[in-house]
Parts: structure tokens; C-alpha cells; sequence
């Protein structure tokens, strides 16, 4: 084949496909270049687009909130728009099925489903222990109406009270199966988990149950046990006062490879008075105790229950002067000095068999305990009873998050720290300022970061100012009450005792009640701003700036 045919096949090959033409490595090197040049600058105006598309959602979705906010204003007012914004826990303004339950709770009157209700059945061969109940009626000379010899107080409003001398029933015997009531859920095995035995129902909605009362209602599932044990003391408890706290709460403190060592906090309340008499409350400051019982709860190696007596005011008590919810109520404070029940001993069987099933042992006639030795328990891992305690604590006051010091304390870890003290002086329980604002997150952080916190009694202050082993003490104790006015003053206060900023809890909440006219303050980040949280920011700032020219000099 010569040059010229050689040269020619591709020419026919080509002609053989009309309309196309064969690329030759040039021709597609040479396009490559306008393609990846537009590919980049596709993917940089996708890059550029994307926060811009963002920005223009969040904008929509903020522009939407705010036009539900309006919209909400509008329809409820804004003491209505607070109260909805109180559930909405997303700040989206719409309420969840979920945010919702609080209020079906209420109107329809059913609680929230247990997570589990094992009904007791009793066991006729299950071990049983016996409790004693021991107790100190109150001291009426520790009660402010006492320093005039209780003038205008109505002999028998007070009936109750002094004829309650001693338990209702000294001692007990119980089964160490009802006690399975006090063993952790699913989910709560593990050393220092809290769990609510029976849960506060109180919340915003419910407000406060009602005073004018004299029999409980009939306990149901855990509420049986706990019921039963405070019968012992007095044949009307209460087991869910009617304020809060309200509830039960118990924390693992210890865990071996078979007990548990359980400690729990119990509010609740008895009704000392009977018709025709008007009620008479009588509220503890709370029941503490713990249980030491197997994970079976076959067995109860120990248990106790009491009123702490620590405090020298341990006992609330309000009575009313009427018949009707709406009459006039009467408030005092007193000392218990005992109000308890301990076990005789661990909880044992009545027979005991052999492996064939014999009776090699039972319970005598006289009721006396088949007698054992018990092996003592090794506790794998624990935590301290103060620091269970402190956990059972904080599930019912979240305020306690910022810990809060005795008076005897405070000054010293202030000066330690290069802080404030932020100290609550009060005559009573304080139940507004903990059940609100000092709940918020905002002041909660405030107090972390810039102050110590303590809370006392007047009467904490009055014995400690009378101190004269203590003068330092006793300084900083007079500095408080001389700026104290009744029911509750919180003061910010140097480490030296000099309070530079104080004020009463009436004022503060005349400056935080809403007036018709006033809204919330509104942001797309946080939702709602409580005019009582703002209110004690403020308080806690004005304190931190009075404080300083103090502590630079």
C-alpha cells in the first residue's frame, strides 16, 4: 500500500459518519478549560448562597415568632402571654402535646401514669420487723405568739395542738415487703441517682391545694406505706401538702452486691384539729430518714424516719379563724424537739424451713424474733449522707443549685473567694422567693459567679447576736437584723458584715407584680424575660456597685 492510500483510509472512515467529526486530543484539551471555570464558579455561588439562604430563614422564622408574639399579645394580654410562655418550653410559641400536659393534668383532674405500680400482696411467710414511733410535743414557748402569752388566739383553736402529747401508735409491725415502695425504678440503680417515690403535683396551674380540710384523702399505691408510717405519729396526715415542696424523694447513697442503703426526704403535713373546731395545720420542715433493705426487698437490715432538730424553728403552723377557704389564717412557728421512728432490729421470717421443707423454727407465742446473727455489710461504693442529703435537696428546691450557707459560714468562704454575700434573712419559709426567682437561670449564674449565698432565720440571727463568746459573729448578726423588716429582707453584705444593699421582699414584689398596661420583654434567643427575674438581677448588680469603691480601697 503506498503513502497516499495509507493517508486515505481515514478520510473514507470519516465520511462514512456524516456529521461528525473526530476529536483529536487538541480539540478536547482546549475545551476542558471554559467547563472548569464554570464548575468552579457554580461551587463558589453555592458556597456564598448558603449563609445567605440561612440568614434567610433564621430572619423568616424570627419575623414568624414575632408575628405569633404579636398575635398572642393581642389575644391573651400579657399576663396570659406569660403564663402560656411559662409552658412553651421551646419559646416557639405553640405548645407540644408534651408542654400541653400540665394543663390536661388539671382539667381533667388525672394524674401523670407511674412509671411502675406493683401492687402489695401480702406474704404470710415474708420477713416482718417492728417499728417504734418516739416523739416531744412542741414547745409553746417557742412560738411568737407565745411572748404574749397567746393573746387573741382562741383556746380552741390551739386544742389540737396541746393535747398532742405523744405518737398515736408507739409501735408497729410491718412488712419488709411493703417496702419495696422505697427501691429505685428502672433506670435509677446506680450510687448517688435521685427518683421521686411520690411526685410533688403541684405546679403553676394547680396553685395550692385547699386549707379548709380535716381528713386526708384515701393514700393510693406508695402513698399507702408512707401514710401508715406517719399514722404512728398523729391519725391525720397529709401525705401531699398543700404547698410546695410536695412529694417524696429518695437517693442511693450506698450499693453492695445486695443492699442498697437508701436516703429519702418526705413533705407532708398533719391536721391537728377535729369539728367544730377550724383547721389547724401543722407542717414540719420536712421528714428525713433512710432505709438499709435488700434489692429484693425481702429483707430490712434498717430503717429511720424523724424531724430534723437541728434548726431552732422546725415546724410551720397556720390556722384559720373561719369556716369558709376565704377566712382569715393565722401563721406561727415553733421547735420539735423529737418526732421520730427507728426498728427494733433487722426484719426476720416467723418459720424457718429445712431444704426439705420442715419447720426447724418459728415465732413464739409471745411474738418475740427468731434469733439471728447477720453478717455485716460491705458497701461497694458510697457516697456521704451530707452529700445524699444535698441531692435530695436540690430535687426539691432547684434553687439550691447555688449553695446556700449557714450564717456562721458564709463570711468567711466570702473573704476566702473575693466575693459578696447574698444573704437571705426571713421569719418564716421564704416560699415565694424559692419557689420563683431565685429558680431563674439567669440570677442562679449571677450567684455562682459573684456571691457566697446564705439563708437564716431571724431567730438563727437573734441567738447569734446574743452570743458573747462570738463577737465577730455577733457584729455581722446585728448588722442583718437592724436592716430586717418583716416577712423576708435579702441584703447583699461585704465579707466584714457591712450590708451595702438590701431589700424587702413585700417591695420586691410590688415592683415585679405586671400591670395591664406592660408587657415582657421579648427576644428571639431567650423567650421571655419574668419581670421578677430582671427585678433581682438588677438588685444583685446595684449590690456588686455599691460593693466596690469597698473592696478597691
Amino acid at each position: 500500500m503506498t503513502a497516499e492510500g495509507a493517508e486515505a483510509a481515514p478520510r473514507t472512515e470519516s465520511s462514512s459518519c456524516p456529521g461528525k467529526e473526530r476529536q483529536t486530543p487538541a480539540s478536547v484539551e482546549g475545551g476542558a478549560g471554559p467547563f472548569r471555570r464554570s464548575w468552579a464558579l457554580s461551587t463558589l455561588l453555592i458556597v456564598l448562597a448558603v449563609p445567605i439562604v440561612g440568614v434567610g430563614i433564621r430572619y423568616y422564622q424570627d419575623t414568624l415568632i414575632w408575628r405569633r408574639h404579636e398575635a398572642g399579645l393581642k389575644t391573651l394580654g400579657p399576663e396570659g402571654l406569660f403564663l402560656f410562655s411559662s409552658l412553651d418550653v421551646d419559646h416557639d410559641l405553640y405548645l407540644s402535646a408534651e408542654e400541653f400536659k400540665p394543663i390536661a393534668e388539671k382539667l381533667t383532674g388525672i394524674p401523670p401514669p407511674a412509671e411502675f405500680e406493683e401492687e402489695f400482696l401480702h406474704d404470710p411467710n415474708g420477713e416482718t420487723f417492728t417499728v417504734s414511733a418516739k416523739m416531744q410535743p412542741l414547745l409553746l414557748e417557742t412560738m411568737t405568739k407565745s411572748k404574749d402569752g397567746f393573746l387573741g388566739v382562741s383556746h380552741s383553736s390551739l386544742s389540737g395542738l396541746r393535747s398532742w402529747k405523744s405518737p398515736a401508735t408507739p409501735s408497729s409491725t410491718f412488712s419488709a415487703a411493703q417496702f419495696r415502695a422505697f427501691l429505685p425504678p428502672k433506670g435509677k440503680g446506680e450510687l448517688g441517682d435521685t427518683w421521686w417515690i411520690i411526685p410533688s403535683e403541684l405546679n403553676i396551674f394547680t396553685g395550692y391545694l385547699p386549707n379548709n380540710r380535716y381528713h386526708p384523702p384515701t393514700p393510693r399505691g406508695k402513698e399507702v406505706l408512707i401514710h401508715n408510717l406517719l399514722s404512728m405519729f398523729h391519725p391525720r396526715p397529709f401525705v401531699k401538702s398543700r404547698f410546695a415542696p410536695q412529694g417524696v424523694v429518695a437517693c442511693i447513697r450506698a450499693v453492695s452486691d445486695f443492699y442498697y442503703d437508701i436516703v429519702f426526704r418526705i413533705h407532708a403535713e398533719f391536721q391537728l384539729n377535729e369539728v367544730p373546731n377550724f383547721p389547724f395545720w401543722f407542717t414540719p420542715g420536712q421528714f428525713a430518714g433512710h432505709i438499709v433493705l435488700s434489692k429484693d426487698a425481702s429483707h430490712v437490715r434498717d430503717f429511720h424516719l424523724y424531724v430534723p432538730n437541728d434548726k431552732s424553728l422546725n415546724v410551720d403552723m397556720e390556722w384559720l379563724y373561719g369556716a369558709s377557704e376565704s377566712s382569715s389564717m393565722e401563721v406561727d412557728i415553733g421547735y420539735l424537739p423529737q418526732m421520730e421512728l427507728r426498728v427494733a432490729g433487722p426484719s426476720t421470717p416467723s418459720v424457718i424451713y429445712d431444704e426439705k421443707g420442715n419447720v426447724i423454727d418459728r415465732r413464739g407465742e409471745g411474738g418475740e424474733p427468731i434469733q439471728f446473727v447477720f453478717e455485716e455489710i460491705n458497701w461497694s461504693s458510697e457516697i456521704s449522707r451530707e452529700e445524699a442529703a444535698s441531692r435530695l435537696e436540690v430535687t426539691f428546691y432547684p434553687f439550691k443549685k447555688v449553695p446556700y450557707l449557714p450564717f456562721t459560714e458564709a463570711f468567711s468562704r466570702a473573704e476566702a473567694e473575693g466575693k459578696l454575700v447574698h444573704s437571705i434573712l426571713l421569719w418564716g419559709s421564704g416560699r415565694t422567693l424559692r419557689e420563683t426567682v431565685l429558680e431563674s437561670s439567669p440570677v442562679l449564674a449571677l450567684l455562682n459567679q459573684s456571691f457566697i449565698s446564705s439563708w437564716s432565720l431571724v431567730k438563727e440571727l437573734e441567738d447569734l447576736q446574743a452570743d458573747e463568746q462570738n463577737l465577730v459573729l455577733s457584729q455581722k448578726a446585728r448588722l442583718h437584723l437592724e436592716k430586717y423588716s418583716f416577712p423576708v429582707e435579702m441584703m447583699v453584705a461585704l465579707p466584714n458584715g457591712t450590708v451595702v444593699h438590701h431589700i424587702n421582699a413585700n417591695n420586691f414584689l410590688d415592683q415585679t407584680s405586671m400591670k395591664p398596661e406592660e408587657s415582657p420583654s421579648f427576644s428571639f434567643s431567650g423567650g421571655f424575660d419574668d419581670p421578677s427575674t430582671s427585678t433581682y438581677i438588677r438588685f444583685l448588680q446595684e449590690g456588686l456597685d455599691k460593693a466596690r469603691p469597698y473592696l478597691q480601697s
